[in-house]
């Protein structure tokens, strides 16, 4: 394999990041089974934020060390991969928060 990680595995990673970063914003539920909110708050959508991230995260880990050997991380990776997350979660962003008529 060359030290390269399988085209699959990188795209897997980055569609389940995507849905992941968006579903706080789509839903009232809490962590997509908990009672429904109207509204949920804030706290409730950057701590499923947080949660799904890791859990990416740790997918993301997973896979690389089935497809060979992981490589160490340090600081800088996790403060990169917070802001890819957050980037991602713009567009449930702006559709929960900036879109007319949200605050209903």
């Amino acid at each position: 394999m060359n030290g390269l990680v399988p085209a699959w595995a990188v795209i897997s990673v980055l569609v389940v990041a995507l849905v992941a970063a968006n579903l706080p914003f789509m839903n009232q539920r809490l962590f997509l089974v908990g009672p429904a909110r109207q509204p949920k708050p804030t706290f409730w959508h950057v701590l499923e934020l947080l949660v799904y991230a890791v859990l990416v995260a740790l997918l993301g880990r997973a896979l690389e060390s089935h497809v060979g050997q992981t490589a160490p991380q340090r600081w800088e990776f996790y403060a990169i991969w917070g802001c890819v997350f957050l980037t991602l979660a713009f567009p449930g962003f702006v559709w929960r928060y900036l879109r007319r008529g949200a605050r209903q």
